[in-house]
């Protein structure tokens, strides 16, 4: 694996089965047991390697999210040296909650309530600025809940500290490695009381590189003259830009999981980082053996009864020559390649109807936007289906037992006469219900803000209207894919196993965990040289075109010429058989495995024991 720093080649070799001795490692984020970002992923996919290194000596350390915090957590009384810490705590008037989180390798964890309102919450202000120079902004509750989260995380380690290097003869450190600016902003706090304990920061993607990436294309062009000072105060985002500056000069190993996002923190935090952390999963989790091809056949008739649903009241089309391809991930079209999947799936439409070709395309985007509701025309038709759907099966009974007895006597069958006059009129009746005189909509929900939606705008600019015409047809679903929800009954996961292709040609990806979850899953796709999991593909494994992983080149390059190679991309895997398509399956879950924690964990190892050696000889 590669490191960025000159330093970090004379690193300590690293034991993989056995940690430094009389080390404790805590891991904080702003996502332990709480699951509202993709470092959930990152959290809870590696906690069995890191049980499996550190055993009992392992804490993970995240703030208290009430119902969602209770849903995750395996409550527990804290005994020995944690249940000292827990009261220490509860003296300063802070409640712990611990327990093991409900995730695979059961990692203790401890979670603190971190809210501090009226003169607390000032005064902690006041103290981050005197000490540190940094200004906190009065009204944003994100930030006083960092800033909370930070003050209970000092208080949190001061006694930690005292009672884990308190206990035994043999010498003992505490190692904190926190992750993302959220959990960040306690460095510089514990730092300044000395404590003595050694620092990791990791970095998932530099909040003001986000933004700015956001508004404006070329941004990795444009990175070496960027102001951050001046794009911080832009976007109103100054105070949390300090924040996870702060964060990473304060730590004695400085970490970010891939080397694009290591360019932006050059420039926009000032400290080039010390090593490269790549972003793995828990592969066996997914491990389904032989069976997940027939999973994806299952779950494929799944996503058939939606498209029927949806699209068959107002005509029909051949499933079996129906590609289901989907992209997906937090509602930034820009940054996400939402928009450049749209451009691509506009030219691959021209394509297959200028070659008059039977095939469909079905493009499901699928994000988080806010909505009123599921569209009602959408509710309808899908209950409609259902209902024909029990009457067909009615039907198939009734006439079953007749039709058995017949054939056994040996009688002549006409199977028009053994259907009844009132299935016959019932079956009409349906059938005339699911009709109507309408395009299939594009988006199943009421949007809030419908109009100035970027994605509408997109889709009807580009003449994705979902005609009968249209080889390529889209679907816009602004919420998650559920089992409770009424369009789906399904888990995301399983619609991604009954799907046929991923595509994530992102503009901005500090790394991009959709794309690995497609090649876990046995699923092809494609991302692009911007995402960092698309340039750890690149440099580590030459022949990904060949198993399913396409890369997409965007750096330097214009959306049209991106556009242009994603729908060659396109086209090429609809001009697979269906034999083509298993084989692609097959090679891609052969290769998921090359993306295990157990392989991807090692720099995390190196990370965590170069800290230990760095603080131990007071550098940093």
């Amino acid at each position: 694996m590669s490191v960025l720093s000159v330093e970090v080649s004379h690193a300590p070799e690293v034991d993989i089965d056995r940690a430094p001795p009389g080390v404790l490692l805590t891991e904080i984020g702003w996502e332990v047991c709480n699951p509202v970002g993709g470092i959930y992923q990152v959290l809870r996919s590696k906690a069995p390697s890191m049980v499996n290194r550190w055993q009992n000596r392992y804490l993970m350390v995240g703030p208290y999210a009430e119902q969602k915090s209770d849903l995750e957590l395996d409550s527990r009384r804290p005994t020995g040296w944690l249940a000292e810490v827990v009261e220490g705590l509860r003296g300063e008037g802070i409640t712990a909650h611990t327990g093991r989180w409900l995730v695979q390798g059961r990692p203790r964890a401890l979670l603190l309530e971190h809210s501090f309102t009226g003169d607390a919450l000032d005064e902690i202000k006041y103290r981050i600025w005197k000490d540190h120079g940094i200004e906190s902004p009065g009204n944003d509750e994100l930030v006083d809940g960092v800033v909370g989260f930070a003050e209970s995380l000092r208080l949190m380690f001061s006694h930690l500290c005292r009672v884990w290097e308190g206990r035994g003869q043999q010498r003992r450190r505490v190692l904190a490695h926190f992750h993302e600016w959220m959990s960040g902003l306690a460095i510089p706090l514990i730092r300044r009381e000395q404590l003595g304990c050694s620092v990791v920061f990791t970095t998932h993607a530099t909040i003001t590189g986000r933004y700015i990436a956001s508004s404006e294309g070329d941004f990795y062009t444009r990175l070496p003259k960027i102001d951050h000072e001046a794009e911080a105060k832009r976007f109103g985002i100054a105070a949390q830009h300090h924040y996870e500056r702060a964060a990473a000069h304060g730590a004695h190993v400085f970490t970010t999981i891939s080397p694009i996002t290591a360019e932006e923190c050059s420039v926009l935090l000032g400290r080039k980082p010390d090593l490269i952390l790549p972003n793995g999963l828990n592969i066996q989790q997914y491990h389904v053996g032989h069976e997940f091809q027939t999973l994806h056949a299952q779950f494929k008739e799944k996503i058939h009864e939606f498209v029927m649903g949806h699209f068959f009241p107002s005509y029909s089309f051949e499933l079996e020559k129906t590609t289901y391809m989907f992209t997906s991930g937090r509602y930034e079209p820009r940054n996400k390649g939402f928009d450049l999947c749209l451009e691509a799936c506009a030219r691959l439409n021209e394509q297959l109807r200028r070659e008059e070709s039977t095939q469909t395309v079905v493009l499901f985007i699928v994000t988080r936007r806010e909505h009123r509701h599921l569209k009602p025309e959408v509710l309808q038709s899908r209950g409609v289906l259902a209902e024909l759907h029990g009457v067909c099966r009615s039907i198939t009974q009734d006439m079953g037992e007749e039709l058995f007895r017949k054939a056994a006597a040996g009688e002549r069958v006409v199977l028009d006469d053994l259907l009844k006059e009132y299935w016959r009129l019932r079956l009409r009746r349906t059938q005339a219900a699911l009709r109507i005189d309408r395009l299939p909509p594009i988006v199943t929900h009421t949007l809030a803000d419908e109009d100035d939606d970027e994605m509408i705008r997109t889709i009807r600019r580009l003449g994705l209207v979902n005609s009968p015409e249209d080889r390529v047809k889209v679907v816009y679903h602004p919420d998650f894919i559920s089992t409770t929800n009424p369009l789906w009954g399904i888990e995301y996961e399983q619609f991604v196993r009954g799907c046929h292709l991923g595509l994530f040609p992102s503009a901005y990806e500090p790394w991009g965990y959709t794309p690995l979850e497609c090649v876990a899953l046995g699923v092809p796709a494609v991302t692009s040289d911007l995402a960092g999991f698309g340039r750890y593909v690149a440099e580590n494994f030459p022949d990904h075109d060949k198993w399913g992983m396409h890369i997409i080149p965007r750096r330097g390059r214009e959306n049209d010429e991106a556009a242009t190679t994603l729908a060659s991309r396109m086209w090429e895997f609809c001009q697979l058989d269906r034999r083509g398509r298993i084989a692609v399956r097959n090679e891609v879950e052969r290769r998921s495995w090359n993306f295990e924690w157990s392989k991807l964990g090692r720099p995390y190892h190196v990370a965590h024991d170069l800290a230990v050696a760095r603080s131990k000889a007071g550098s940093y």
